[in-house]
């Protein structure tokens, strides 16, 4: 797993941070991160991921690329209309980065299929759009044992956080299913909104990978594009909570 010189040349302006270095970017060539959807989120966090070089990405979605897309997933161009979302996808990651394996999958993530789906991955990164499938993805967060770096938009605002099994609350805990939850209409989208919070999902990911200190953990980062304002609510877990409470 030495770094090539190629390898050097390409991670230069991040191998001079001090909290990276060398040894830091070995560590991001053997990460094995999961990219649950290569949409609005998706697409910025999996570019990103891939520019630093981690070294294997897994993105699974189920979608074609619609032309309504093209306002915030900008890793789709208009020639990609109506091609799978995770072949697009692959397409320029492998092209922006040869030194990262793309595993892409083209499916549905569902209950009986998200830990097999998540394999030996390391991190989640939350990049749906629904809660059901949210859910899932912590509950096999909380499972495996791994991180789960949340991301969620709506309009211009966002929001992120980072939870760590045993140590933060989860999602249930923050989100509890309320005694309906239906699916509801898309909610509108200013483009470059799910692409700061991708960025946010980016820095947490990466950070995770090096073990360095100040992640959201415990901490929910709200972000209104209306003020342009950033607040922090610390989020604490729910002893009776249904996935990582002790019953």
């Amino acid at each position: 797993m030495e770094l090539t010189q190629q390898e050097r040349l390409r991670y230069a302006r991040q191998i001079m941070i001090p909290e990276i270095g060398e040894e830091g970017q070995h560590k991001i060539k053997k990460a094995r991160v999961f990219v649950a959807g290569v949409g609005g989120l998706g697409s910025v966090s999996s570019y990103y991921l891939t520019a630093a070089g981690v070294g294997r990405l897994t993105i699974v979605d189920r979608d074609r690329v619609d032309t309504s897309n093209l306002n915030r997933q900008i890793i789709h161009r208009t020639e990609d209309v109506g091609e799978w979302k995770t072949v697009s996808g692959s397409r320029k990651l492998e092209s922006l980065n040869p030194h990262t394996k793309i595993v892409p999958i083209r499916t549905e993530i569902t209950e009986e299929n998200c830990e097999a789906l998540i394999g030996d991955s390391e991190i989640v990164v939350d990049a749906m759009d629904n809660m059901k499938t949210r859910r899932i993805l912590n509950a096999a967060s909380v499972k495996l044992g791994i991180p789960y770096v949340y991301g969620g938009v709506h309009q211009i605002d966002g929001m992120a956080t980072v939870f760590l099994p045993g140590k933060t609350p989860c999602l249930e805990c923050v989100f509890p299913r309320p005694g309906n939850e239906t699916p509801s209409d898309p909610p509108g989208i200013l483009g470059p909104a799910p692409g700061l919070i991708a960025c946010i999902q980016s820095i947490e990911t990466i950070k995770l990978i090096l073990g360095m200190e100040g992640i959201l953990a415990g901490r929910l980062l709200c972000f209104c594009g209306q003020d342009m304002t950033f607040r922090e609510f610390k989020i604490t877990r729910n002893p009776s909570c249904p996935v990582c409470g002790p019953k």
